[in-house]
């Protein structure tokens, strides 16, 4: 089967692999890939610049969606024909984050879905739900997956609240639609006019340009009546956590997903305490999490916004598009 193998970092060093089909062993599966997604993540897995270093070779992307083909003694859950995600902790079925281990990652340490044909845990995919095309399904392990966990799996959003979102990517966008799914009412922050004016047409009722409102934090808070907004999707890291803090109302919650803006910053615990903020980080979600959302999905028909397409072939260019930060939504690969 043909992969694609991180023998050595960067993307332009990303090579194109000959592999044997694997075999499932007791309670796995394999599945043919049909479309996977991108994440910052694996950018900086493929370049060699994130935070945990990972064995090489390596095959790299967490999420992706196909058809078993195969599956392993014991295997109940799923069968031949089905159409399954894999997730991104293989191992994380439900509960607190206790029960996820380190080395459960899909993309890294375990070989991702950047590959023809993938051997996972048979308790480590899931259905995925009919009316998505192969493409679309291929966004929902993780950015799905991230909104989802942190506005409705934990941060119990409800009907009446308002959300900030930083930015118009994959993470972002998923969560302005599962807002407005639950009644919510939605802020979003861009550098672009030309993207906010798309996040309105999905649904948001206002945006700010961070460029020309540096201190878009009140201004968000304003448009919040003046308390402030009850969840923030924060993906900036420390250069835009000060601005979340001013934007919440007292005792709303920060969910710190991102690090686009950096890692270099300072963050006052003291303004933390003042507006009584709850600031949790989101690691994705587990299973039970992802189950539940691709429920609501499907019950409600909503589709994910994919920016772009690209032949799996042409990964290369899809991840320097991707670091470019042009996209709006997600950037797929189409097998």
């Amino acid at each position: 089967m043909k992969a694609f193998a991180i023998e050595q970092h960067g993307i332009a060093n990303l090579r194109e692999v000959e592999r044997p089909i694997p075999e499932p062993r007791h309670g796995e599966v394999v599945i043919r890939v049909a479309a996977a997604a991108l994440n910052y993540r694996d950018v900086e897995i493929v370049e060699g610049s994130y935070h945990t270093r990972f064995d090489l070779p390596l095959i790299p992307l967490s999420d992706g969606v196909g058809e078993v083909v195969a599956v392993g003694e014991g295997v109940r859950r799923v069968g031949v024909g089905d159409r399954v995600a894999g997730t991104f902790w293989q191992n994380w079925i439900g509960g607190d984050f206790a029960m996820a281990e380190a080395g459960g990652q899909l993309g890294g340490p375990i070989d991702g879905m950047l590959a023809d044909y993938v051997r996972l845990s048979a308790e480590g995919v899931v259905h995925v739900p009919a009316h998505l095309t192969d493409e679309e399904a291929a966004t929902l392990p993780c950015a799905g997956l991230t909104a989802w966990h942190a506005l409705v799996t934990e941060g119990r959003i409800r009907p009446g609240e308002t959300v900030l979102v930083q930015g118009t990517g994959g993470v972002s966008i998923f969560a302005l639609q599962f807002a407005r799914l639950a009644g919510a009412s939605v802020i979003v922050t861009s550098s672009s006019e030309a993207k906010l004016e798309r996040a309105r047409a999905l649904g948001a009722r206002a945006g700010i340009n961070y460029r020309t409102s540096p201190k878009w934090g009140l201004a968000v808070r304003d448009l919040a009546g003046g308390g402030g907004v009850d969840h923030v999707i924060e993906v900036g890291g420390p250069g835009s956590f000060a601005q979340s803090l001013a934007a919440i109302r007292p005792g709303g919650q920060i969910n710190v997903i991102g690090y686009l803006g950096g890692v270099d910053g300072t963050i006052n615990p003291l303004d933390i305490f003042r507006r009584k903020a709850r600031v949790r980080g989101i690691p994705v979600g587990s299973r039970e999490s992802f189950e539940a959302m691709t429920r609501g999905i499907g019950q409600n028909g909503l589709r994910p916004v994919i920016d772009r397409v690209f032949p799996r072939a042409e990964v290369s260019a899809a991840l320097d598009y991707f670091r470019s930060g042009r996209h709006f939504g997600k950037v797929v690969l189409k097998f």
